[in-house]
């Protein structure tokens, strides 16, 4: 194994080489796909170092039975230096031992590697767009909005080291109803800025005070020259203006999370350039949209539902559950008819697509699915798109639902959970879940000092590895790579452990799942506490071994390698690693 090659990775060349041996030795025959051949920790550590199903996926092409291929394999597979045993389990998978040596190597590799440990060609260069967060340019960032930003920052990140160049984009919806209800609401705090008692903010209007300083700069720029005049006059300018200071307040709100995106498109400025109108000639052209009458409304009858003729995009063609109108009755485009045209021209820049949207917006994955499908895939392979839900989370203090903050009307900003418990822990704390599992979010357990809270428990493996290494130093001992043979079974688990770290990264790219990370990262986390705590009951298994030099360094240099996959770990979260608490 070369120094700047991970375990697994070498491991999956071996089993290559011995596939190829098996090739030429006629025993196997040549061109059998082999995406499916996986080199990975077996269930039960007890049966092994790593296992491969190469006999079970390989044995139906081959015309063989998966037993007699894996008794061929392990035949190869036993005669590479850092096999101590290659033995068949059930049907045919094989299960492997390793030698000392192979685990003591990859400790050198971390150490070799550093913060590139992990890091992945196998995005290949291909280029993925992100979109995400794309809250409506109404408001502050709220709560409801966090869970997503991190999500998708975190997944954008993740691409990128497994070897992708990744587009972080926002879509700007600034061309429906609401921004118009934004525009009323603004000329209504314009007039309040200029004098004028406007009462209590009429009911369906943003009654936020954050539109204070909007309707006070409108005052100051165009003194009152609007207080008095038509709607028709003022709502586009007063719009542009609002959504402008509204995209400020969100980039800076995004800022505290340390999330930044490269791209900003604007719903308005795409439906001004025509791209909609081009999406339905192309779809007409192929014979993918149509006029036609949708079915009436379940529950509707004929004589409470007019039927009106709209154009349709034939989207059951592609697995949804009836075709879906873009456009409405008065001739402007739906959300989807839009929608569909923007998610054609991020496909035009990009290799694949990922969505991350709220658990709301479950209806219409299926419509856009259709969508990409149909605009990507007419002559050939569709473009690889993926919509990831994230469910809300609930704010909780004590175990109590919690309210606050005026500035907003009536909803909690991210700036003040940001204020109260910083953006490390608002970050780990979105990524503790599943994304499309329900979340609380309770102030008082994410700030607590305890293993049951994931934050600290990661932060504090950290923190524990430095503070260590500050005791040693004093006492005149440091991290040795000299005599690493002296580490024991206690110390070699946690390094298989560690030398899976390359796997979780390509796996959680795969499936687009960032918190496979924060999951690892707690595991990781508990195996060094766990390690750490036999110290306190045997005084032979602490780090710092005043009688033994070269124990003590060893160790030492196994919780400097600890410590660098829980700081690579946490970077990919976009969460900075202490090293005090």
């Amino acid at each position: 194994m070369s120094e700047n090659q991970t375990l697994y990775a070498a491991f999956a060349g071996h089993l290559s080489a011995a596939l190829d041996a098996l090739e030429v030795a006629g025993t196997l025959p040549g061109g059998l796909k082999r995406s499916a051949v996986t080199v990975e920790p077996p269930r039960d550590p007890s049966h092994g170092d790593l296992a491969t199903n190469a006999a079970m996926v390989l044995a139906k092409p081959a015309g063989m039975k998966p037993r007699d291929l894996a008794e061929a394999l392990v035949a190869e597979l036993t005669r590479i230096e850092d096999v101590t045993s290659a033995e068949i389990a059930g049907p045919g998978f094989i299960n492997m031992r390793l030698a000392p040596s192979a685990w003591l190597a990859e400790l050198r590799a971390i150490a070799a590697l550093g913060a590139d440990y992990g890091r992945s060609d196998m995005g290949g260069g291909k280029t993925v767009n992100v979109e995400y967060v794309s809250a409506n340019p109404t408001g502050p960032m709220h709560m409801g909005h966090c869970r997503g930003a991190v999500v998708g920052d975190a997944l954008a990140t993740l691409l990128e080291y497994a070897g992708h160049k990744v587009t972080r984009e926002y879509y700007v919806n600034d061309a429906g109803a609401q921004v118009q209800v934004l525009a009323r609401s603004v000329h209504l705090r314009y007039r309040e800025a200029l004098g004028e008692d406007i009462g209590a903010i009429p009911e369906g209007f943003y009654p936020g005070d954050y539109l204070v300083p909007v309707g006070k700069a409108l005052a100051d720029e165009f003194g009152d020259t609007y207080a008095k005049a038509p709607e028709s006059e003022w709502l586009v300018l007063f719009r542009d203006k609002a959504v402008a200071a509204m995209m400020d307040m969100i980039r800076a709100d995004l800022a505290l999370l340390g999330i930044e995106h490269e791209v900003f498109s604007s719903e308005a400025e795409l439906q001004a350039s025509g791209k909609p109108d081009e999406a339905e000639a192309w779809l007409r052209s192929k014979g993918l949209v149509y006029d036609g009458v949708l079915e009436a409304p379940k529950g509707k009858t004929p004589e409470d539902w007019e039927p009106v003729e709209l154009p349709l995009f034939k989207s059951t063609q592609f697995g949804d559950d009836q075709d879906r109108p873009i456009k409405k009755s008065d001739g402007s485009w739906t959300y989807f008819g839009a929608d569909l045209a923007y998610h054609y021209q991020k496909a035009q820049e990009a290799d694949a697509l990922v969505d991350i949207w709220g658990a709301d917006h479950a209806g219409t994955v299926k419509r856009i699915k259709a969508a990409v499908a149909a605009m990507t895939g007419v002559d050939g392979e569709p473009t690889p798109f993926e919509v990831k839900l994230v469910q809300m989370v609930q704010l909780l203090k004590g175990g109590q639902p919690f309210k606050m903050s005026k500035r907003a009307g009536n909803f909690v900003t991210l700036a003040d959970v940001v204020e109260m418990v910083g953006k490390d822990v608002v970050r780990f704390t979105m990524l503790t879940r599943k994304p499309d599992a329900q979340m609380d979010f309770d102030f008082d357990k994410v700030v607590e000092a305890s293993k049951d809270n994931p934050v600290f428990y990661v932060q504090y493996c950290h923190a524990r590895v430095h503070s260590t290494l500050r005791k040693a130093a004093a006492d005149g001992f440091g991290p040795s790579d000299a005599h690493l043979d002296l580490l024991g079974e206690e110390e070699l688990d946690l390094i298989k452990l560690a030398a899976q770290f390359p796997r979780v990264i390509e796996a959680a790219a795969a499936a687009r799942e960032p918190h496979r990370m924060a999951f690892f990262l707690h595991d990781l986390a508990a195996a060094f506490h766990g390690y750490w705590n036999l110290g306190n009951d045997r005084v032979e298994k602490r780090f710092i071994n005043h009688d033994d030099a070269n124990l003590t360094g060893a160790r030492l240099f196994l919780a400097v390698q600890m410590g660098q996959l829980v700081r690579n770990g946490l970077a990919l979260l976009g969460v900075e690693a202490v090293e005090e608490m």
